[in-house]
C-alpha cells in the first residue's frame, strides 16, 4: 500500500474522476485508488528522501510540460451514445514506427476490425478504428488506453471518436477497407514511413506473430516515424512488447471460473445479477463439493473478458472474489434428479438480460462496481423514503439520493462503499416493487 498527496483537493478529485470508469495497472496488476483519511503527508529529512524528492520535482516538471498531450485526451465517461464501434487513437512519444498494419494486429486481439485511417494532426501521429462490435471497441479501449506498445515509448491513448462510421475510398499504407478488396491505392507515392524525411525504399520487416503482444521489430538507420510527425531517426531495435494483463492471454471461452466466494450468501441468481452487467449471462453452476466456486457462462468470450477485467478482486459478501477464463467452453446442465440441480441454473432466453438487443443504450452504461448506484423503472407510488428503507434493511448505509431532473422513475443513490454497492446491486435488481413494476439496478458514474 502507498499514500499519495496531491497538490489540491481538486487535482485528487480529477485523479478519481480519471480512473473512475477503468481501473489502472501496474506492472499486470490492479490499482484500487481510494480517498484517504490523512489530511496531510509528513516526511523526515533523512538523505534517503533526498532522491525521492528529486524524482518527484522531475516528474512534476515532466507533467507541465505535456499539456498538449492532455487536451487531445478525452475523459473516460463510458460508451457514448449510438454504436460507438469507432475508435479515436493518438500515439505519444514516437520514438519507433507504428504502421497501420502494427495497429491491425494490436486492436484485432480485442475483436473483429472493419476499418483504419491513420493521419497526423497537432504533431501527433492518430488513428480511426472501426470494429463492427461496440463492445469489441469498448473492451479494446478499456484495455489499450494508457499502454505503450514499446517500453517507454508508443504509447497509445484511446477514446471513442463521433463518427459513427469510416468511409474508405482506397487501400493503401494511410487507410484500409478490411471488407472491401476491390478499392484501389489511389495516390500513394508518399508512403508513410518515407514522408517523414523523404527517406525512400526503406524495407520494413513483415510482423513475423511471435508469441506475445508486438513480435520484437528490427527497422533499417534512417526511417522516421509515421505520417510526417518528426524526423526522429530510429538507431536500434526495441525488444521491450506490449502485453495485455490476465484475460487476452487465455483462450476465447465464454466461461469464467469464479473462485473466493462466501457460499453461505452466494446463490445462481445472485452471481446473474453481477456478472449481468457485463454482458448476458446464459448458465450459472456452483460446485456441489467447493460451493466458494462457480461457473458462469457468458454470451460471447468477449463479454467474458469485460465481466473478468471488472470483477476480478472485487470484494463480494466479504470475500475477494477471484475471476478467470476458464478452459471449459459450455457450462453443462445436470440430468434430472441430480441432488446439485439447484446449484445450476439456465438463463439463455431470459427477460433481464441487458445487451441482447443490438445497440441498446445499456452498452454506454458500463461503469465499474460503485458505490453510487442507478435505481430505474420506479413507480409512481414507491416513494423515496421507500426506497431508503429498502436499502437501510440490508444494513446498507444510504449517504445521498437524487432523482433525475426529467424523469421521476429513475434515481441515483450513493452508499457507504463499494462494496455495499455490489451487495445492494446483487439482491435488489429485478426487485418487485408491486404494480407490476420490478426494480432495475446498474452502477453508475460515483459521483452525484
Amino acid at each position: 500500500e502507498a499514500l499519495l498527496e496531491m497538490a489540491s483537493e481538486e487535482a485528487a478529485a480529477s485523479v478519481m474522476n480519471y480512473y473512475a470508469s477503468g481501473r489502472p495497472y501496474l506492472h499486470h496488476q490492479p490499482i484500487y485508488i481510494k480517498y484517504s483519511n490523512h489530511k496531510e503527508l509528513e516526511t523526515d529529512n533523512l538523505p534517503n528522501q533526498a532522491s525521492d524528492q528529486a524524482e518527484l520535482q522531475a516528474l512534476n516538471i515532466m507533467s507541465s510540460g505535456r499539456q498538449a498531450v492532455r487536451r487531445v485526451r478525452v475523459p473516460e465517461t463510458g460508451l457514448p451514445p449510438g454504436q460507438a464501434c469507432v475508435l479515436r487513437i493518438i500515439i505519444d512519444n514516437l520514438t519507433y514506427p507504428i504502421t497501420l498494419e502494427a495497429l491491425y494486429q494490436i486492436f484485432s486481439k480485442f475483436g473483429d476490425v472493419l476499418r483504419i485511417i491513420t493521419f497526423c494532426r497537432n504533431n501527433y501521429f492518430q488513428a480511426l478504428i472501426q470494429y463492427s462490435d461496440p463492445m469489441h471497441a469498448y473492451y479494446a479501449k478499456m484495455c489499450l488506453h494508457g499502454r505503450s506498445v514499446y517500453s517507454g515509448c508508443c504509447t497509445l491513448y484511446v477514446d471513442f471518436s463521433k463518427l459513427v462510421s469510416l468511409k474508405i475510398r482506397y487501400n493503401n499504407s494511410k487507410s484500409r477497407d478490411f471488407t472491401r478488396n476491390d478499392l484501389p491505392s489511389g495516390d500513394d507515392m508518399e508512403p508513410l514511413m518515407a514522408a517523414a524525411s523523404g527517406t525512400q525504399n526503406v524495407i520494413i520487416p513483415a510482423y513475423a506473430g511471435a508469441a506475445g503482444f508486438l513480435p520484437p521489430m528490427g527497422f533499417s538507420q534512417g526511417v522516421a516515424a509515421p505520417g510526417a510527425c518528426g524526423s526522429v531517426a530510429v538507431m536500434s531495435s526495441p525488444y521491450g512488447e506490449m502485453h495485455i494483463p490476465d484475460v487476452t492471454d487465455a483462450p476465447g471461452s465464454p466461461v469464467l471460473l469464479v473462485r473466493n466466494l462466501n457460499p453461505e450468501a452466494i446463490t445462481p441468481q445472485r452471481l446473474f445479477n453481477l456478472f449481468g452487467m457485463y454482458g448476458d449471462v446464459h448458465r450459472v453452476k456452483i460446485m456441489f463439493r467447493k460451493k466458494g466456486t462457480a461457473l458462469v457462462q457468458m454470451a460471447d468470450a468477449t463479454q467474458a473478458r469485460l465481466a473478468v477485467s471488472y470483477l476480478n478482486r472485487q470484494r463480494v459478501y466479504g470475500r475477494v472474489l477471484r475471476a478467470a477464463i476458464s478452459k471449459y467452453q459450455v457450462v453443462q446442465l445436470p440430468r434430472e434428479g441430480q441432488e446439485d440441480s439447484n446449484l445450476t441454473k439456465d438463463y439463455t432466453n431470459s427477460t433481464l438480460h441487458r445487451f441482447k438487443k443490438l445497440g441498446t443504450r445499456n452498452i454506454k452504461n458500463i461503469f465499474p462496481p460503485s458505490a453510487v448506484l442507478q435505481l430505474s423503472n420506479i413507480p409512481p407510488s414507491v416513494t423515496v423514503d421507500h426506497l431508503k428503507n429498502l436499502l437501510t434493511n440490508m444494513k446498507l448505509t444510504v449517504k445521498a439520493f437524487r432523482f433525475f431532473p426529467n424523469d421521476s422513475t429513475m434515481i441515483l443513490t450513493q452508499l457507504g462503499s463499494v462494496e455495499e454497492g455490489v451487495h445492494a446491486l446483487i439482491e435488489l435488481h429485478n426487485y418487485d416493487l408491486g404494480e407490476n413494476h420490478h426494480l432495475r439496478v446498474s452502477f453508475s458514474k460515483p459521483i452525484i
